[in-house]
């Protein structure tokens, strides 16, 4: 059975040595924010994820979840008792706003210890998760009444939240959607119609369940332009706002899923069901996106959180497994064999991964508190930067880091040979839940074009020539940097490769959208990269100044020859994939479709 263990470590010398997260406590919001508190929730979410929910993750994958006669559904054995924890130890409103009972704490803060509930059991951090994003769906969206009623009973945990999305022929194209919504006199509305791949839509972990459903009203326009948002709760509110009545809202059947046994992805069928429109008519999507977003940093938070894991437990067995000898000469020389860690094709498959890992926890940290400075910083200009960059780097950290993801769990399952292939090594079902993460919350492939077609034109280029600029600047000041030359230059060399692929789409990609379409993925990866290798030179400066200062610790020793790894290994695929967008749609469109 695999094991997990926080790094906390490198979670800390990202968080306070990279990014100086104390910056925060500057701000009334986040005055209690200290190290201190800081250091004591990561420990708390350590012990927790490592202790209670890692054992549990075999335990949900193997006898998953199952539907009663009633349509009800009970969760894998210890889940129920699990989130009982989470609730009592008031995980669940870290980085909620204190008004509705929330801690009030920095969502960077919430992030990393959501990557650690992900990293041991992906399959129940995901009712917390999705929660969380149904709360800040209605904190933005609700009115005053539906804050004060719902928020502090799902900030507590004591009532989970959802997001009821797609249908059976309405998946990405959010225009075909066929739920409907009829008003009642009452001002509430009738909702009908049916849901698919609904995460959390149903189980037995918590009172009442709120739904977050779009729905098209009748005679509302058809397309994206009519679709509205609603809260439809499990179980109506009696006066006190306790729940009563259930509503017509239940699970029709369990979805049979490769992966992610132990979350209840259901068939959701709505048969007349109280809704209570948010917001406006027909601007539901406008709420929900905000969700969505949310969400697509959390997927990405998921993959970096897989293949960390997949990383630790992959390294253990490449240190204890003893097989064939060293190229260079017997290492185990009383041995009968050298352990697979001598082996450099072994080292190339845990090295790519540990580098990745390293550099994506940066980036999606760095994300989370570009959202938190968003909120409180007080110059104008500084948060629209802040969201220029958000809407930036969303697909590339959603999208980029998953693929990335899936890749480098597939290499440390491969680091096990035969026994990754066995289920009972547990590397298999870390396969199967990361297979998710490229497909959810957007298919890959949408957030490539979301990207290209989309962010980088947005407000004329503005969030690109000022991530561009703020490069260039970074550059600028480290230029003579001691010790840490390749970072800087193998920084430069990507940003100027993206920029030569930017460059190409804007004048390729108008003239034939299917070249923008064509170049989407290899743009989205090479974004990716170079935000990477920003990270990794922002790492590299902080590890070597505290070599120059003459520490022993050899933490900073590693960072640096990881982040080489990254640099000399890692940042050459930039070459390929800009290669292939310049060939254009071409290759891809020139087959005709009877030919497939």
């Amino acid at each position: 059975m695999p094991s997990y263990t926080a790094p906390l470590r490198d979670m800390k010398f990202v968080l306070q040595e990279v990014l100086n997260v104390g910056q925060l406590t500057e701000y009334e919001s986040f005055a209690e924010a200290d190290p201190d508190t800081l250091d004591a929730i990561l420990e708390q979410s350590g012990k927790f994820s490592s202790e209670v929910l890692a054992p549990l993750n075999v335990v949900g994958d193997q006898e998953g979840c199952i539907r009663n006669e009633d349509g009800s559904v009970t969760t894998p054995t210890g889940f129920k008792e699990a989130y009982k924890q989470v609730v009592e130890n008031g995980m669940m409103g870290l980085a909620h706003n204190p008004e509705y009972g929330g801690m009030g704490m920095p969502g960077v803060w919430h992030i990393a210890a959501g990557e650690m509930q992900s990293a041991s059991n992906m399959a129940f951090a995901m009712y917390p998760g999705l929660t969380n994003g149904a709360s800040k769906a209605i904190e933005i969206g609700g009115s005053d009444e539906q804050k004060n009623t719902y928020l502090p009973k799902m900030i507590s945990g004591e009532w989970t939240g959802t997001m009821n999305l797609t249908e059976p022929h309405c998946g990405t194209d959010l225009g075909l959607l066929k739920t409907k919504a009829v008003p009642n006199a009452d001002g509430s509305y009738k909702i009908t119609g049916q849901k698919i791949f609904i995460s959390a839509g149903e189980h037995d972990m918590a009172e009442n369940i709120i739904h977050l459903c779009l729905a098209r009203i009748e005679g509302a326009p058809e397309g994206v332009k009519g679709i509205s948002l609603f809260i439809v709760p499990k179980f109506k509110l009696d006066a006190d706002g306790n729940p009563a009545e259930r509503n017509p809202v239940t699970c029709g059947a369990l979805e049979h899923k490769m992966g992610i046994h132990g979350n209840s992805t259901c068939v959701m069928n709505y048969d007349e069901a109280e809704g209570y429109l948010i917001g406006e008519e027909n601007k539901g999507l406008r709420v929900m996106f905000v969700m969505m977003n949310r969400a697509r940093l959390d997927v990405g938070m998921q993959g970096l959180a897989q293949s960390e894991v997949a990383y630790q437990n992959a390294a253990a067995y490449a240190k204890d497994r003893l097989q064939g000898r060293s190229l260079t000469g017997p290492k185990n020389e009383n041995g009968p064999a050298d352990p697979l860690i001598v082996h450099p094709d072994i080292r190339r498959m845990l090295l790519e991964t540990k580098a990745f890992n390293e550099g994506a926890r940066a980036l999606v940290y760095w994300a989370a508190l570009l959202e938190d400075m968003e909120h409180v910083h007080e110059d104008e200009a500084f948060r629209e930067k802040c969201d220029d960059y958000l809407g930036l780097l969303t697909p590339v950290i959603k999208g980029y880091l998953t693929d990335k993801a899936m890749a480098t769990t597939i290499d440390c399952q491969q680091v096990f040979g035969g026994h990754g292939f066995i289920e009972e090594w547990g590397m298999s079902q870390i396969v199967r839940d990361m297979r998710i993460a490229l497909i959810y919350e957007g298919a890959n492939g949408v957030q490539a074009l979301d990207l290209v077609g989309r962010k980088l034109a947005r407000k004329g280029g503005r969030a690109l020539m000022s991530l561009n600029a703020e490069i260039d600047a970074f550059l600028g000041e480290n230029a003579e940097a001691e010790n840490v030359s390749e970072f800087i230059d193998g920084l430069k060399d990507a940003k100027q490769k993206l920029t030569e692929g930017t460059m190409w789409l804007m004048q390729n990609g108008m003239t034939n959208p299917d070249n923008a379409g064509a170049g989407s993925v290899d743009y989205m990866h090479m974004m990716g990269l170079t935000t990477l290798a920003y990270m990794w030179a922002k790492m590299a400066l902080v590890a070597q100044a505290q070599i120059d200062a003459g520490t022993n610790d050899e933490f900073y020793k590693n960072k640096i020859i990881t982040g080489r790894y990254f640099v000399l290994r890692m940042l050459p695929m930039l070459d390929a994939h800009l290669a292939k967008i310049k060939t254009g749609a071409e290759p891809l469109m020139a087959l005709d479709a009877a030919a497939f």
